[in-house]
């Protein structure tokens, strides 16, 4: 079985942007991921710091770890230190 942290970080994936359709570990918004245990905290980040859609965001990614096994708690916070960038995006695979 996968360690905890890798498989919170693989379920992020399942959290799209939905301006771009790309999932938001590969936008760079996931700063930090911190597991004690089964309590799960993230650091986040919008593409902007009014974005309209950060408590979606920031719900989606809560909800989204909530189902997942060996996971009793989830804490996320959204912050805007660093901001974001684009530099900070995985590049598009070729076929992706």
């Amino acid at each position: 079985m996968a360690d905890l942290h890798d498989r919170v970080r693989d379920r992020l994936r399942t959290v799209l942007d939905p301006e771009t359709g790309r999932d938001l570990v590969a936008m760079g918004m996931i700063y930090a991921i911190d597991v004690q245990g089964g309590h799960v905290r993230v650091q986040m980040t919008t593409t902007t710091r009014g974005c309209p859609l950060a408590d979606f965001l920031r719900l989606g990614v809560e909800t989204a770890l909530q189902s997942l096994e060996g996971v009793a708690s989830v804490d996320v916070r959204l912050v805007w230190e660093p901001a974001w960038t684009p530099d900070r995006m995985e590049p598009v695979r070729a076929g992706a």
